[in-house]
């Protein structure tokens, strides 16, 4: 990353509020005896502004600092936090996150190796913007969108940005930090045509500054995308229902590899025995050629981090190659219980939260099958490029999706757009269920989250074009 200056007022806990050798102290009393731990520090900054047929309808800023002290023994944590960086809380702190330790007996794990690597700028997404420009540019969003297509009846622009700094200061008196900015920007459009109204949405972001989203050059194109799927879907005709054949668009459907694989590959669900992938190491779990990794050092991406919240350097993990499964993502307590090494993914959503394994970029690679060729191979099926929520049992792999973009497919030829698809499965038989898998590898725009034991992160997913055969399409035509 080229040299960036950071925020004009730096997170310097250790300067401004604590002094260092007191909080060491306090943090090895309470770890005393323990197998790890640490005190996290972190000050966040956000923003977000909604517009909604073309009204502000929010306009929100919030700020927030605090400690997390956290001591492991075993299979059991101990967690404290406050929102007062101060030694007295962090004292009280200490008594609590110790009663996890109890009598000791544990081996303090090996620290974190440090790192210099940098995979985003560490400044304010929100610096070289001034709040009356960002609300400017909402509104032009909004009358640039009107101005497209005399279709467009309602047009809803939101902007988000917010600076996480951290600081972790580790018993051996190893220091990490990061900052970490976050922007996006998502443009819904309702178009409407003899009484029927549809809806589509676009956006994007990473960890960079939100100016870049404010281009002209790139918030007229998200319009324009989320108008285009807005009209396609005015021409929707219901979806069939059935077993078939199911092409997924390479990038954002992605999602369904996240959501339906990815948990399951998390390393504490597979250590509890509570996912359909554990134990299952070595084992054929994918067709051949599915190569599935989490990429956490991608430069700029939503998921990517320097370091996770427990000061791991992120990394690039390999799932599934080939087909075989070959490793979980882990935080570092999963990590020792299994007696792997940690791999960069102990995530955690604040210094009021407990870090536990998440997933960063999770893609699937890329294959040598040309994308237009895997369409055309489509007998009967559809073709689905959009995704909006999903539920998903990780104990089974089950999931239902609904598809925000698809289309049927006949012949190998896409005819009408379908409304109200939803893909019905389950992640570990559409694996072993790919047939073709395209040399088109995309990564999805910038826009995703994860939600996991009540806690939200950051994430990215990718994928190529990929034939799936045999998955239950809900839908309402017969």
């Amino acid at each position: 990353m080229p040299d960036v200056p950071p925020p004009a007022d730096p997170f310097r806990p250790f300067v401004s509020h604590l002094d260092e050798a007191r909080a060491l102290a306090l943090l090895r009393e309470a770890l005393a005896g323990a197998d790890d731990g640490e005190l996290f520090l972190e000050r966040r900054r956000t923003e977000s502004l909604l517009l909604d047929d073309g009204r502000i309808r929010q306009a929100s800023f919030g700020a927030a600092e605090g400690f997390g002290l956290r001591a492991v023994r075993g299979e059991v944590a101990g967690h404290a936090h406050a929102n007062e960086l101060s030694l007295a809380a962090i004292a009280r702190a200490s008594a609590t996150a110790r009663l996890a330790v109890g009598t000791g007996g544990g081996v303090m794990a090996a620290p974190p190796r440090p790192t210099n690597r940098r995979l985003y700028p560490a400044t304010d997404p929100l610096e070289g913007t001034t709040f009356a420009a960002r609300i400017a540019t909402l509104r032009a969003i909004d009358a640039f969108a009107r101005d497209l297509d005399p279709r467009v009846v309602q047009v809803s622009v939101a902007l988000a940005a917010s600076l996480q700094e951290i600081e972790i200061l580790r018993p051996e008196g190893l220091r990490l930090a990061d900052v970490r900015p976050l922007s996006r920007l998502t443009v819904t459009i309702i178009a409407e045509r003899a009484g029927r109204r549809e809806s589509g949405s676009a956006g994007g972001g990473g960890r960079a500054a939100a100016d870049r989203l404010m281009d002209p050059a790139h918030w007229q194109w998200v319009v324009r995308e989320a108008l285009r799927i807005a009209l396609v879907n005015l021409d929707a005709v219901p979806a069939p229902a059935g077993v078939m054949e199911v092409a997924l668009g390479p990038g954002w459907p992605g999602i369904l590899l996240h959501e339906a694989v990815g948990h399951g590959l998390e390393g504490d669900f597979n250590r509890k025995t509570s996912s359909a992938f554990a134990g299952r190491i070595g084992s054929r779990v994918a067709a051949p050629g599915v190569t599935v990794v989490d990429d956490g050092t991608l430069a700029g991406r939503r998921g990517s981090l320097t370091i996770d919240d427990e000061g791991t350097p992120s990394a690039r993990t390999v799932l599934i190659e080939d087909g075989i499964l070959v490793g979980y993502m882990q935080d570092r307590q999963n990590a020792r219980l299994m007696g792997q090494h940690p791999t960069g993914n102990g995530r955690r959503e604040s210094f009021a939260h407990i870090p536990m394994p998440r997933m960063t970029n999770t893609l699937m690679l890329a294959g040598t099958a040309d994308p237009a060729a895997i369409v055309a191979d489509v007998a009967d099926g559809i073709f689905a490029t959009g995704f909006g929520g999903g539920q998903v049992d990780i104990t089974n792999g089950k999931f239902v999706f609904a598809c925000t973009e698809a289309y049927r497919v006949r012949r190998g030829r896409i005819e009408a757009p379908v409304k109200g698809a939803t893909l019905i499965g389950d992640g570990p038989t559409a694996l072993r269920r790919i047939r073709a898998i395209g040399s088109d590898l995309a990564l999805d725009p910038g826009m995703g989250n994860c939600g996991k034991a009540g806690q939200w992160v950051p994430v990215g997913v990718g994928q190529p074009t990929l034939l799936i055969e045999g998955l239950t399409v809900g839908g309402s035509a017969a």
